[in-house]
């Protein structure tokens, strides 16, 4: 971006020196800026050259031998070979490049005549640059002579060594020995190779004789391999007329070295070479070599290679020079030999001549110096000559520098220094260019530089000069040059400001002088607002198969609104947002949405907001969740008849760690392919001992589970087949019931298939009474279930049961107590009594059963009661029958939900397992007055304009005796107010009507109306209405009664039950409307007649009822169909098997009722249901039961009372 320069901001605030020297270690570089404004004279520089050594590989195409170069005037090149002149130009065969140096060798021909020593000369009128030497070698094929060797003959036990004398060719050189079937020689302790490539053996054995040794040379950097003549090797054995012992004894001798042969050597290795020192012995038993440094450790470096025989230090310096010694040694004696190693160094730069730009008249230092082991030799030269070829007055040279002494342009020129010893040689070029030359600032006019608060920006001015200029900085209009703490003018010219503040935005001057002139260059500095993250994303675990968001808020300077960017990055990596259908990732307003979060999603993202001159980032770590993998290398080991353990490598957990691992198995026999869970272990842990039943055909698996859920199973284990074992355990859930009372029916939960650790399973039921001595009595079953006959009823039985297979018995089972069958109980409570607790509640009492009476586990009591009248009317009204059961050992109870002012009937019978007992005597009762029920009917009859004529219906149940009414009416308009409560005591019970006078005309009123006995008043009923305007002879309407919430009035002393209602009844019209019309009248009156008419029908149907005697006696006796508990009673039960009877039983209370011969107490008690040892309810009474429930019905026939 570029800003405009402010032509006000012109002022020099200060000033700071900077010399401007242009330092390289070949040439000073004018810039093409300079170059494109002045002509200024440039020394050759060589910029390009090939290496020092340049190898004519036979199967590249051509070998270049390059020299580049650059100068003002154009350079020109010649070369040298061997120290000859030579020209490329001349030789038709060789390519030569325009404008350039390099030429280049085709590998079309004979190479050997062009290999030898170049060097290459560039230069103009100022000077000239040479290049390093360049040997070109022309390798030639190396070649094994062709030669006829005699067999190598040895004694068995002697040392021998076959010779390979590899021919020379270009390193590396690599040795093998191998047979003529390219089988390697086999090397140890005994036969070893040397570093010459010599194959030395220690003493000789029968199996070193054959007629194939051959040694490979291979030059890897030609691509060559060559193979020697193969050599024979003869080993002589011990004569056979010796002795056995003789003939097969080596005879033993100390250990002498095969290399070196001498008692010490002197080793020269360069810095930076590998050290390689050998010792191969001779001897037998065979020699073992050691390796030491004579007053020193090894270095740590060391290492000791082929069999101890050699001693390898990578990479010499100078601290590794010094003395070593290796020891041969065996149990006769040792052999020594002693190194002295010296590391020398090739020629290393200590003080490289540096290129300068040095103005007219200074004086000006070369220096170069070198150092090397040895030393190496300085060579000065100047344009390529040596020092005394080109004599000049104002040189002389001091050592290791040369001094040019009021130097003047034409002493420009390219020194060269050549530091040598016999390691190698370096050369360096220097130009020293002498000349004069005003600032030239190279950096643009108007630079505008943007830098965000609190960060750094430097601004430049790239000046040339000579001499060096001075650089001075300034701000706006200011005289001063700038300075402070936070500023900077480095040597360069640039101005560098720390920790940016607004108020340095402005315009800035850089300005150079020197001796020849000076110039300035005017820049922008703006200062802009940080852009930083103001909303990062903290580090999210997402659930894989999700949709992942992580955001990302910004804020930046306004002015980069066009350039502020949003990106986003996952592992350091921009992720791509195509906004495919096919891409998961999708950016909107700084939040980075992930669809379908895989594995492979997990990492640091990277939210990245950058503007051109800043940025800011905030990173968030993204964990995937998902169910831990399949756990691996499942082994099964320690297998035992009984158990196996179970090994596994657990799966990755995926950021959630595994709690526990489930271990499932798979059986052949009984439930093939079908997985079963076996045990969980925590999920710190990676085996398990698993239990396991005989004769089972296993195979095993594992899966992992963690927060998200339950892994994929593991791939099953190899099977595992346990033998047959006797059974582990007994059954279980032992289960004593007793449904007839001389049996006792024992079931039992069967051991599973895969329990019964092997064929032939059976079960041992024994049995005997707990309360008499007498023996166990056995019985073998195959069952799961067995029936013991010919029980007494309801007697204490001691049960065990026992598993048996092939193998054994199962483990001596625990003993169980049950009881056999139990039977109805025989006898009823006593001292039955009532004592009311208000007009609808009761609590009755009683005197408990005998245990010795009850024949089974005590149920409970139960209460059965029926209404025989109310006591209002003289004649009986037999009502529905009630029961209520009370679980446990009762002596009194509560009945609820009586009817006030009636005569009632009760029985209390105690119940068992098996059923109910007989009742007890009933027992009649009353229960006391209570307040009335509301009335049915009250309606509004006569409407006048001063008038109401009211008519009401009794109540359906006085409960007690009707004392009269209570009539309460009140003005109520429509609006929130009403007028005072007016009350008409009415004290006949008889009236059923009521005219109201004295009333306002063409006014809303309510009426409340209640039923009263001495008790108090009932509920209320109203009714509204709505005075005329005229009195009229008509019935205006007919009103239905009120049941809709309205205000009640206030209470008085003779209505303490409830409170009237208010509701809105449809009004009549005051203005002559629907209800002044004939037809509507008529309709009304038609209305009121059908409701009356089925009201006296309701109530004549109501208080129609059979002969009294027959009903009581119903009352008297229970239902049959009773005997099944009521279902809001404790202990409910039922049994499918026991239906039929119930039908019977259906079929012979039709028949009793159908012959009118009475009721029976069965109609309300002696209800059959059977309990458990322990009490608890198991169902209706089964089997053969009709008979007696028959004979039951008959002998309780009772005349009425």
């Amino acid at each position: 971006m570029r800003m405009q320069r402010s032509p006000e901001l012109t002022a020099v605030l200060g000033l700071i020196t900077c010399i401007c020297v242009f330092h390289t270690t070949t040439a000073i570089d004018i810039p093409l800026e300079v170059l494109s404004h002045i002509n200024i004279e440039q020394l050759p520089t060589i910029t390009a050259q090939s290496p020092s050594s340049l190898i004519a590989f036979p199967f590249d195409e051509s070998f270049p031998m390059t020299c580049e170069a650059k100068g003002n005037p154009e350079p020109e090149f010649r070369w040298t070979k061997n120290g000859q002149e030579f020209d490329p130009s001349l030789d038709p065969r060789l390519m030569k490049e325009e404008n350039s140096g390099t030429f280049v060798i085709p590998n079309n021909g004979n190479l050997t005549e062009y290999q030898g020593t170049y060097r290459c000369y560039v230069s103009n009128k100022l000077g000239t640059a040479i290049s390093k030497e360049i040997e070109f070698i022309v390798p030639h094929v190396p070649k094994f002579p062709k030669e006829t060797l005699d067999p190598v003959v040895v004694e068995e036990g002697q040392p021998f060594t076959l010779k390979c004398n590899p021919p020379k060719g270009i390193p590396p050189l690599q040795i093998y020995w191998m047979t003529i079937n390219l089988q390697h020689i086999e090397q140890d302790e005994r036969v070893s190779m040397g570093l010459n490539g010599d194959l030395y053996f220690s003493h000789a054995v029968e199996k070193d004789s054959r007629r194939d040794y051959c040694c490979f040379a291979a030059f890897p950097r030609i691509r060559t391999i060559v193979q020697k003549t193969a050599m024979s090797v003869i080993v002589q054995t011990k004569k056979s007329d010796m002795s056995p012992e003789s003939a097969n004894a080596i005879l033993e001798r100390k250990p002498s070295l095969l290399t070196p042969s001498t008692a010490t050597s002197e080793t020269q290795l360069v810095k930076g070479e590998d050290l390689k020192l050998e010792c191969i012995a001779e001897g037998f038993p065979t020699p073992q070599v050691e390796w030491v440094k004579i007053g020193h450790q090894l270095p740590i470096k060391a290492k000791v290679e082929n069999h101890g025989k050699l001693l390898l230090v990578p990479r010499v310096e100078q601290e590794d020079s010094g003395k070593y010694m290796c020891k041969a040694k065996n149990g006769l004696g040792e052999a020594v030999h002693y190194f002295t190693l010296k590391v020398e160094e090739p020629p290393e730069w200590v003080i490289e001549p540096e290129s300068q730009l040095s103005m007219i008249g200074s004086d000006v230092l070369i220096k170069c110096s070198a150092s090397g082991t040895p030393q190496p030799t300085i060579t000065w030269r100047v344009n390529g000559e040596l020092l005394q070829g080109a004599p000049a007055p104002n040189r002389k040279v001091f050592d290791d520098t040369i001094v040019l002494r009021n130097a003047k342009a034409s002493d420009s020129a390219v020194y060269q220094c050549e530091a040598s010893n016999k390691h190698g040689t370096l050369l360096s070029n220097a130009n020293i260019m002498i000349m004069n030359l005003s600032p030239m600032i190279l950096t643009k006019e108007g630079e505008d530089y943007s830098a965000v608060e609190g960060n750094g920006v430097m601004m430049h001015c790239n000046v040339f000069s000579s001499p060096p200029s001075t650089i001075t900085w300034s701000k706006d209009d200011s005289s001063e040059s700038v300075e402070g703490p936070r500023l900077t003018i480095h040597d360069n010219g640039s101005l560098e400001i720390y920790s940016v503040e607004k108020d340095d935005t402005g315009q800035y001057t850089c300005l150079a002088k020197n001796t020849e002139g000076s110039s300035a260059v005017d820049a922008m500095l703006y200062v802009k607002d940080p852009t930083r993250i103001v909303v990062a994303q903290e580090d999210l675990q997402i659930l894989i198969g999700t949709t992942a968001q992580l955001s990302c808020l910004a804020e930046y300077d306004k002015s980069f609104s066009n350039d502020f960017e949003l990106l986003w990055e996952k592992d350091d990596m921009k992720i791509a947002l195509n906004n495919t259908e096919n891409s998961r990732y999708f950016v909107e307003d700084g939040i980075l949405q992930i669809i379908n979060v895989s594995h492979r999603d997990q990492g640091v993202y990277t939210c990245v907001a950058r503007t051109p001159v800043d940025r800011d980032t905030a990173s968030a770590l993204l964990m995937v969740l998902d169910v831990p993998d399949a756990p691996e290398y499942l082994v099964l080991s320690e297998h035992k008849s009984k158990s196996v353990k179970l090994k596994w490598i657990p799966g990755d957990d995926h950021n959630s760690s595994t709690t526990e691992f489930i271990i499932e198995y798979e059986e052949s026999q009984w439930e093939p392919g079908n997985w079963k869970e076996l045990l969980r272990v925590p999920g710190n842990h990676n085996s398990a001992v698993l239990k396991l039943h005989g004769h089972v055909d296993y195979r095993f698996r594992v899966s992992g589970l963690n927060a998200v859920g339950r892994g994929l199973p593991s791939e099953p284990t190899e099977r595992y087949k346990t033998p047959p074992a006797a059974p582990d355990k007994n059954p279980e859930n032992i289960k004593i019931e007793g449904h007839l009372p001389h049996e006792m029916d024992i079931n039992w939960e069967p051991l599973l298939p895969i329990e019964h650790n092997g064929p032939g399973l059976e079960y041992k039921v024994s049995y005997r009474r707990q309360d008499v001595e007498e023996d166990w009595k056995e019985h073998m079953v195959k069952r799961h279930s067995f029936v013991v006959k010919n029980t007494p009823t309801f007697m204490p039985y001691e049960i065990k049961i026992q598993a048996r297979n092939h193998q054994g018995w199962g483990p001596e089972p625990k003993i169980v107590t049950g009881y056999s069958g139990e039977d109805f109980p025989s006898a009823a409570p006593e001292d039955v009594a009532v004592e009311g607790l208000n007009s609808s509640v009761v609590k009755v009492s009683w005197t408990r059963v005998h245990k010795d009476k009850l024949h089974g586990h005590l149920g409970g009591y139960r209460i059965n009661w029926w209404r025989l009248r109310s006591l209002v009317a003289s004649k009986k009204s037999h009502g529905d029958k009630h029961t209520l059961t009370f679980p446990g050992d009762q002596s009194h109870a509560t009945v609820p939900g009586l009817t006030p002012f009636s005569e009632y009937s009760l029985i209390v019978m105690t119940f068992n397992g098996r059923g109910n007992g007989p009742g007890s005597h009933p027992l009649n009762f009353k229960t006391p007055e209570g307040v009335p029920e509301k009335n049915p009917v009250f309606r509004v009859t006569d409407v006048q304009k001063h008038t109401v004529s009211l008519v009401w219906a009794p109540p359906l149940e006085p409960n007690g005796i009707l004392t009269g009414y209570l009539l309460e009416y009140q003005l109520i308009n429509d609006t929130e107010e009403v007028g005072p409560l007016q009350t008409v005591d009415i004290s006949n019970p008889d009236t059923t009507k009521w005219n109201l006078r004295d009333l306002e005309p063409v006014s809303k009123y309510k009426f409340y109306l209640r039923s009263c006995t001495t008790v108090g008043c009932g509920p209320v009923v109203s009714e509204e209405c709505t005075t005329t305007l005229e009195t009229t002879s008509t019935l205006t309407s007919t009103l239905g009664l009120s049941k809709s919430a309205s205000p009640s009035p206030p209470s008085t002393p003779r209505s303490p039950v409830t409170k009237p209602t208010r509701s809105t009844i449809g009004l009549a019209s005051i203005h002559g409307g629907i209800s002044t019309q004939g037809w509507f009248i008529g309709l009304m009156c038609a209305i009121a007649l059908l409701t009356l008419i089925v009201l006296i029908a309701c109530f004549v149907n109501r208080n129609k009822g059979g002969k009294y005697s027959v009903k009581e006696k119903e009352d008297l006796h229970p239902d049959v169909e009773s005997q099944g508990m009521n279902d809001d009673t404790f202990c409910e039960y039922s049994d499918n098997d026991e239906k039929p009877l119930k039908g019977s039983q259906h079929s012979l209370s039709r028949e009793i009722k159908a012959g009118d011969s009475g009721d029976s107490l069965v109609d309300y008690g002696d209800e059959d249901v059977q309990f458990n040892e322990d009490g608890s309810f198991i169902g209706e009474y089964a089997g053969r039961k009709e008979k007696r429930v028959s004979a039951e019905i008959k002998a309780t026939i009772q005349t009425p009372a």
